[in-house]
């Protein structure tokens, strides 16, 4: 078996390169490439390493700084790869991985973290933020969207199977290739997130500030109850406007180092969470410390947080407002005791990297028999006759 890892562009470690890492876990002989590799030398531990096999792109001008501006190429690039001695790819999917091309004997299978937001359903929020509305400029940036969703639909072809994330983000494959997912959710790092039963008196908003974080909408329904205290953890773009709207009950604390991070998330008497995520690993993390986290009811919160039945995680709010989210919060006070910190955890649990490593096999396994059964059939000459086992796919656990 010879099995090949395809990445789209190593240039930090974060979510997307915690799935890499994990299915290099499972298939430590398999081969890695990517559309670009600028990752710095204290995060290439993952790669275990590994010296991944990149395309053109990784010599272009200014690429190292720049190489997001070279997107129209990407789907170029990437079909440059030659993958035609592998009998396995997975190609872990955001943008154009999963445009690889392979032949009629290769089982392609890609994990997709989301159809490219950009292109697709969240274009006109993204054409907004960018100030790309009209313009000569905003109708060059139109025209090679246009063009990236024909190439992304049409790449989906060559996809023998395909995973999701999440059931949000199947819901997004099935909108836009027309194809079924399999789902397995993300790995996240429950270990690093110990369990803590002491609680202090604050809600918590922890992630980066970016638009769709939704973090100044948070820290304005906390205005609204000045009784009740927030820490904000993190930095970004709506770092300076969160701190020009600063009540004297919100705390801003900006980055701060995984161990002071995960100290505030276990002492938080819960998190609070606006955005519509693909999956969202800080709710999952907040789970871990035994933190129940207040949630937007959209997205992958939906399947994070557990908002019903005898061990409840946390609660949701219905619409992105200062109303729903004071309402929730509210709520919550009047709730807290259906909260434990032994269910949070214990849910927090089923998303750990070992969890994510087992299904990745069993599923990867399931559909190489599934492929692999005709050719058997053939080679045995006997359409009736039952077909030696395939061979196994190496791998640890």
């Amino acid at each position: 078996m010879k099995i090949a890892i395809v990445h789209e562009w190593l240039a930090t470690y974060a979510g997307s390169e915690r799935v890499v890492e994990q299915m290099l876990r499972v298939y430590p002989e398999a081969d890695l490439y990517g559309v670009v590799d600028f990752l710095r030398e204290a995060e290439r531990g993952f790669l275990q390493g590994r010296v991944p096999r990149t395309t053109f792109i990784q010599r272009l001008p200014f690429a190292r700084r720049r190489f997001r501006a070279y997107l129209p190429l990407m789907p170029m690039a990437i079909e440059q790869l030659d993958l035609s001695a592998y009998d396995l790819v997975l190609s872990s999917n955001h943008a154009v991985a999963k445009g690889v091309i392979t032949g009629p004997h290769q089982l392609h299978l890609s994990y997709v973290h989301s159809p490219m937001r950009y292109a697709w359903d969240l274009q006109h929020q993204y054409l907004a933020e960018s100030g790309l509305v009209r313009g000569a400029k905003a109708a060059v940036v139109r025209a090679m969207l246009h063009y990236l969703r024909v190439w992304d639909r049409q790449s989906a072809h060559g996809v023998d199977g395909f995973i999701a994330n999440s059931r949000f983000i199947a819901q997004r494959i099935r909108k836009v290739y027309r194809r079924e997912a399999a789902v397995i959710p993300p790995p996240v790092d429950i270990d690093r997130f110990a369990l803590a039963h002491e609680k202090e008196d604050y809600f918590l908003s922890a992630s980066r500030m970016v638009p769709y974080k939704r973090v100044p909408l948070v820290v304005e329904a906390f205005a609204a109850m000045p009784d009740r205290r927030l820490l904000v953890i993190g930095d970004g773009p709506d770092f300076e406007r969160v701190r020009r709207q600063l009540p004297p009950n919100v705390s801003l604390l900006g980055h701060l180092p995984t161990a002071a991070l995960v100290q505030a998330m276990q002492r938080a008497r819960a998190l609070v969470f606006a955005a519509e995520e693909d999956f969202g690993i800080a709710p999952v993390e907040a789970q871990a410390c035994g933190t129940p986290v207040i949630a937007y009811g959209r997205g992958g919160s939906l399947e994070t947080v557990r908002g019903h039945g005898a061990q409840p995680t946390g609660l949701f709010f219905d619409a992105q407002s200062v109303p729903s989210i004071v309402d929730a919060v509210r709520r919550f006070d009047t709730q807290a005791e259906r909260f434990t910190p032994e269910a949070c955890r214990a849910h927090a649990l089923s998303f750990s990297a070992a969890a994510f490593r087992e299904r990745l096999a069993a599923h990867v396994d399931r559909e190489w028999r599934r492929f692999r059964e005709p050719e058997l059939r053939d080679d045995a000459g006997d359409a009736m006759a039952s077909p030696s086992t395939p061979p196994a796919l190496v791998r640890v656990q």
